[in-house]
């Protein structure tokens, strides 16, 4: 499994930037996939999630500016980020099967993608 993140850079506080994770070696479809993002000395954070219902979850700091989507076809899911704060500033990855164990995560991540946001 292959996950390419793309998209992020450095941006001045209030502006957008449109994340994109391309897979291979596997197929999103409609099964479950999230976003999570890394800050330096943080811990790793659930940003957006599409869950295997196909129902969607925020964490309570992005709700109403970044909004999780996907292209089938295409097999990459996006996630577009409006209204950035400094406090975004982070490595950004997506995963279909991340989980924490203990003070490791396992599963397939890819290499992220880091997002910068200047006050």
């Amino acid at each position: 499994v292959q996950l390419q993140a793309s998209g992020g850079g450095l941006v001045q506080a209030g502006g957008s930037l449109r994340l994109s994770c391309a897979a291979s070696g596997t197929t999103f479809g409609y099964n479950a996939v999230a976003w999570y993002r890394q800050a330096p000395g943080k811990q790793r954070e659930v940003v957006a999630r599409f869950n295997s219902d196909r129902s969607i979850n925020y964490a309570d700091a992005v709700k109403g500016r970044f909004t999780i989507s996907r292209d089938i076809a295409k097999n990459t899911v996006y996630l577009q980020m409006n209204g950035l704060k400094p406090e975004d500033t982070a490595v950004y990855y997506c995963t279909p099967n991340g989980v924490r164990y203990g003070s490791s995560w396992l599963g397939s991540w890819g290499q992220g993608t880091l997002v910068t946001v200047s006050s």
